[in-house]
């Protein structure tokens, strides 16, 4: 059996398994039933060509599909022959020079477990590593070869709120230094993800898809839960006074003392006010909220804290509304009248919009009005100009008339 899982191309010696690096040679043992080997090669050439040990030749578009499946790709390609011809092959193409050929065994994932408990809004970061057979894969180049994806299945306990739901692929596996990846090319693929579905037992499973192939890693399942931290607000029904925003920790499962906030207020006219509670002990905390005008407030905020474990976690709570319509509002006006002497008496704003609605319908009602009487203006002033026309076109007919008479 060949007991390697990478043939270099720049072995010196000359022992039966070992080839000199300028012409690609590699040996198959006879005792293998299957191979699937990986050669890398300079983005968008074209495929290699494999030649045998009786020098005839496998091509990407010439091969028995009995024996041999071929997945070609800009920059490698993975080829899987059953029964392969024992002895020296050789590989002909733009094969990246000091790369490996990988012969593939049985590519899997390894992944730290995730918590037993998470919670709602939670962002989480697992770490894999790759392994062929027992050996990890340290080639930067297999990432363009492997697609690594991590999917959430419900248990289907009908006694969570996930019951029945459909599975959730949440991210794909990285090593791109972006995100929360903390290194390009370290062979330590990062995944990274926020738990924005229904609370409930959910199981993750790890998905290694090659071209050819798809290994999956099941994780015992997990506990999705609520947010532990709820949101109310104590709405002002006076402009002088805040709202008062009250965050209620639920310290069954977290440190409340632990507990940091960072948030923003939007204000019904789209103004921006960030916010941070950084002290507070107990299980509530307090937060005024400027009373600016009448409309929709949108609160945002996110937490930082401890479980009751020690784990540290981050995550966002659901974004809370509320709406402050102008009938809520008790302004207070003085009354202009003062009649019998009193002193200024407060009016609610129904009256006030009242007294406005009033002054609207009376100025409309004047208009409405003066609009009439200047259109019966306009009128006579047509009809009289009407009469004088006709009038002075009977005089001038009318002299005519007599003039021709006249001349009779």
């Amino acid at each position: 059996m060949l007991d390697k899982s990478t043939v270099e191309f720049f072995q010196s010696d000359n022992k039966t398994n070992q080839i000199p690096y300028f012409d690609n040679r590699f040996r198959i043992d006879s005792e293998l039933e299957e191979i699937t080997l990986i050669f890398y090669r300079k983005k968008g050439s074209v495929p290699i060509i494999l030649v045998r040990p009786d020098g005839s030749k496998l091509r990407v578009n010439s091969f028995d599909s009995e024996k041999v499946q071929w997945f070609d790709d800009r920059t490698f390609d993975m080829i899987k022959i059953k029964k392969p011809m024992p002895g020296p092959w050789q590989a002909i193409g733009d094969i990246l020079p000091n790369s490996q050929i990988l012969v593939v065994s049985d590519v899997t994932i390894k992944v730290e477990p995730l918590p037993n408990i998470v919670f709602s809004g939670e962002t989480l970061k697992v770490q894999g590593s790759l392994f062929n057979g027992e050996k990890a894969i340290d080639s930067p180049n297999f990432k363009a070869v492997v697609n690594l994806d991590v999917n959430f299945y419900s248990t289907n306990n009908s006694s969570y709120d996930n019951f029945g739901a459909d599975a959730i692929k949440v991210t794909s596996f990285r090593d791109d230094g972006r995100g929360l990846d903390e290194y390009a090319n370290d062979s330590t693929f990062t995944g990274e993800f926020v738990l924005d579905f229904a609370a409930g037992e959910w199981q993750p499973v790890y998905l290694v898809k090659l071209p050819m192939a798809t290994r999956e890693l099941r994780q015992t399942p997990i506990m999705l839960l609520h947010t532990p931290v709820q949101v109310t607000v104590e709405q002002s029904t006076h402009e002088e006074k805040p709202h008062v925003l009250q965050l209620t920790i639920d310290n069954k499962h977290v440190d409340p003392e632990s507990l940091v906030f960072q948030g923003k207020v939007t204000f019904p006219d789209r103004q921006v006010e960030p916010f941070s509670i950084m002290e507070g002990t107990g299980v509530t905390r307090q937060k005024e909220i400027e009373f600016t005008e009448p409309g929709l407030y949108r609160i945002n905020i996110s937490a930082f804290g401890k479980t009751t474990d020690r784990r540290e976690f981050r995550l966002v709570i659901p974004e809370h509304t509320f709406n402050v319509k102008p009938d809520e509002i008790n302004a207070l006006v003085p009354d202009l009248s003062q009649s019998n002497g009193d002193n200024n008496v407060s009016l609610s704003f129904e009256q006030q919009q009242a007294a406005k609605e009033q002054e609207l319908l009376a100025q409309e009602k004047a208009l409405e009005e003066k609009q009439a009487q200047a259109e019966q203006n306009l009128l006579i002033i047509i009809l009289g100009n009407v009469v004088i026309i006709i009038l002075a076109i009977s005089i001038f007919f009318g002299f005519r008339f007599m003039k021709k008479k006249r001349a009779k």
